[in-house]
C-alpha cells in the first residue's frame, strides 16, 4: 500500500519511532509478563489515598469538559510556589510542555543545546520541528554546565535544555551552580530547566520557586508523574516570568489536561503529609537498590531521583544483554542510550515486594550472560 503523498518533507524524513518503548509493547512482542515494573521511573507506591478519594467523588462529572483555564490547579500551584497565577501554565506532563516550548522557538536549522544522552523526548520534539541538536557530553556522569554554556554561546542557540536532578543518571548539581549557569546565559537564550524529580532532591539541589522568576528567558518545569504518583494522568506545569508564560496560551491545547487530572493534581498538592511519606519510602528503596547492586558486584550511582543508575562495569553491549536477561525473568528495566552512560542500567524505586523480585532475578540474569 502506498503512503499518502501530502505529508510535509520534514514529516516524511522522520523515523516512525517514539522515544521510549513501553513495557506493554515488550510484553506483547515477547510474551513475557513483567512481574517487576521498575524501568519507567514511575512511582510504584502510587498516589495518596486522598487523591483516590477525590477522583472517586468527581467521577460522576467525567461527562463534562475540563476547565480550559485550569483555574483551580493554577491557583493551588501559585499558592504552593509563592508566585502569581499568571506565572503558571499547565500541560500534558512535562513532555507536552516541552513540545510547546520547542514549537515557539525552533524552525528549520535552529540550533538547540542539550546534553548527549539526556532525556530523549526533548530531542524528539526538536527533530519534529526540524531543529539542529547540538549535544554536549556528560562529565563525571553529570550534565556539564560549563560545556552547555560554551556550546550555547558558540552556536548562538536560542534554546538550551537542562534537567536537574538528571535523567537518565540521577545525578544533580547544587542550586547555587544552577542559578549561576542560568544567569550566565545570554538573554537571547531560553533555558528550560526540567525539575521533574525535584521533590526527591536534597534541599541544596533545588532553588526556591521564586528564584529567577523575573528573568524572561528561564522556564522551570515540574510534574505530578513522579513523587505524586500520577504518571498515568499526564499533568505537569511550568512557571516563570508572566509575559513568557503567557505565550503558551497562543498555542496550547486548552482542553489537553483532562478534568480528572486537574482534580487529582489539586488533591495531590494539598496532601503534603503523603508526599513526605512517599519520599521517605523512595529514599528507603534507593538504599535497598544500592545494596542489591553492590551485592552483585555492581556500582550504584548516587541518586536524587526515584531511580538508581547502576554501573555494570562494562560497556553498553553488556548492559543491554543484562537488560534482556532481566526482561526474560520478568523484570522491566531500562538503560541510557549512548556511551559512556549506556554502561548503566536503571532501576526505579518500588515497594519491597517488587524489589524482592529484582533481588532474586538480578544474580540469575548476571549468571546467564557470564
Amino acid at each position: 500500500m502506498s503512503q499518502f503523498s501530502g505529508f510535509t518533507p520534514l514529516v516524511q524524513s522522520l523515523p516512525s519511532a517514539i522515544p521510549f518503548v513501553g513495557p506493554e509493547t515488550t510484553e506483547r512482542a515477547t510474551g513475557h509478563v513483567f512481574r517487576a515494573r521498575v524501568g519507567a521511573n514511575e512511582n510504584g507506591f502510587g498516589p495518596a489515598p486522598s487523591v483516590k478519594q477525590a477522583l472517586q467523588e468527581s467521577v460522576d462529572d467525567i461527562w463534562k469538559y475540563c476547565d480550559p483555564e485550569n483555574h483551580d490547579l493554577r491557583q493551588s500551584l501559585a499558592g504552593h510556589l509563592g508566585v502569581s497565577m499568571d506565572q503558571v501554565v499547565i500541560g500534558e506532563g512535562i513532555d507536552g510542555l516541552l513540545g510547546l516550548v520547542v514549537r515557539q522557538i525552533v524552525t528549520t536549522g535552529t540550533p538547540v543545546v542539550t546534553s548527549l544522552g539526556a532525556y530523549p523526548t526533548f530531542n524528539f520534539h526538536v527533530a519534529g520541528f526540524a531543529g539542529r541538536l547540538v549535544t554536549v557530553p556528560y562529565r563525571d556522569d553529570k550534565e556539564d554546565l560549563d560545556g552547555l554554556l560554551e556550546a550555547t554561546v558558540r552556536e548562538k542557540a536560542p534554546l538550551v535544555y537542562l534537567a536537574n536532578p538528571d535523567n537518565p543518571m540521577g545525578t544533580w548539581h547544587s542550586a547555587e551552580a544552577i542559578i549561576a549557569f542560568a544567569k550566565a546565559l545570554p538573554e537571547t537564550t531560553l533555558l528550560v530547566l526540567d525539575e521533574a524529580y525535584g521533590e526527591m532532591a536534597p534541599a541544596d539541589a533545588l532553588a526556591a520557586p521564586d528564584t529567577l522568576i523575573d528573568h524572561p528567558n528561564i522556564l522551570r518545569m515540574r510534574t505530578f508523574s513522579k513523587a505524586h504518583g500520577l504518571a498515568g494522568l499526564r499533568c505537569g506545569y511550568c512557571f516563570g516570568n508572566a509575559d513568557t508564560i503567557s505565550s503558551f496560551n497562543k498555542i496550547r491545547n486548552h482542553f489537553g489536561v483532562n478534568k480528572m487530572a486537574q482534580v487529582a493534581a489539586v488533591a495531590a498538592l494539598a496532601d503534603t503529609q503523603y508526599l513526605s511519606s512517599v519520599c521517605d519510602r523512595i529514599a528507603h528503596a534507593r538504599l535497598r537498590i544500592n545494596r542489591i547492586a553492590q551485592d552483585n558486584g555492581l556500582v550504584p550511582l548516587a541518586s536524587a531521583t526515584n531511580f538508581v543508575a547502576i554501573d555494570c562495569g562494562r560497556d553498553g553491549a553488556y548492559a543491554g544483554q543484562l537488560l534482556k536477561a532481566l526482561g526474560e525473568r520478568g523484570v522491566f528495566a531500562r538503560m541510557p542510550g549512548v556511551e559512556p552512560l549506556s554502561r548503566c542500567i536503571r532501576i526505579s524505586a518500588a515497594p519491597d515486594d517488587v524489589l524482592d523480585i529484582v533481588e532474586e532475578e538480578l544474580p540469575q540474569a548476571i549468571a546467564a550472560i557470564a
